[in-house]
């Protein structure tokens, strides 16, 4: 399917400057990527990418630079119903695995083995549902593996009044 649309992301301001790099992703690994893959990781609606930021935990919220992406990517697998995943031979436990447990274990998650499936099928992302504890049946990502500046992977984060830095030099050293 084709994905076009807004999406929205919460960042560590102090990495606000790359904010569709995927960068942060490919150094710690994800839900749907090992470590060493760049993978940009978006959501639906705010609370979602609030939500997806904090993990659910009952932790204070961390600072966040909250960006808004214009996103219009081909060919994204939907993911988010049964109906859907069944099409695709995907299972809902496989998407909601221990990823981070089996990643400390160094066992391949069956959630990147979806995503492998899915990249070499020639989509570029997919819509799924997230797994933050608490989260609403409707919060939904957009997990990408290809993205760029052009269609037809295009993601662009709005900025028109120029407001994120250009680079780390605006963040003190710790």
């Amino acid at each position: 399917m084709r994905f076009d649309g807004r999406c929205f992301r919460g960042h560590d301001p102090k990495w606000s400057f790359t904010p569709i790099s995927g960068d942060g992703a490919a150094i710690t690994g994800g839900r749907f990527n090992r470590k060493g893959e760049r993978t940009l990781y978006l959501s639906l609606d705010i609370v979602t990418a609030v939500g997806e930021c904090t993990q659910g935990f009952s932790n204070r919220l961390m600072p966040l630079t909250i960006c808004e992406y214009d996103v219009d990517c081909d060919p994204v697998a939907d993911l988010r119903t049964d109906a859907s995943r069944r099409a695709l031979g995907i299972d809902i436990a496989e998407l909601n695995c221990p990823w981070l447990s089996l990643m400390l274990a160094r066992k391949p998650a069956p959630s990147w083995l979806v995503a492998d499936r899915l990249r070499a099928e020639g989509h570029a992302g997919m819509l799924v549902p997230s797994f933050v504890p608490g989260a609403a049946a409707d919060a939904i990502n957009l997990v990408l593996w290809r993205w760029g500046p052009d269609l037809p992977h295009r993601v662009h984060v709005f900025d028109p009044a120029g407001r994120l830095p250009a680079d780390q030099s605006s963040w003190p050293t710790p």
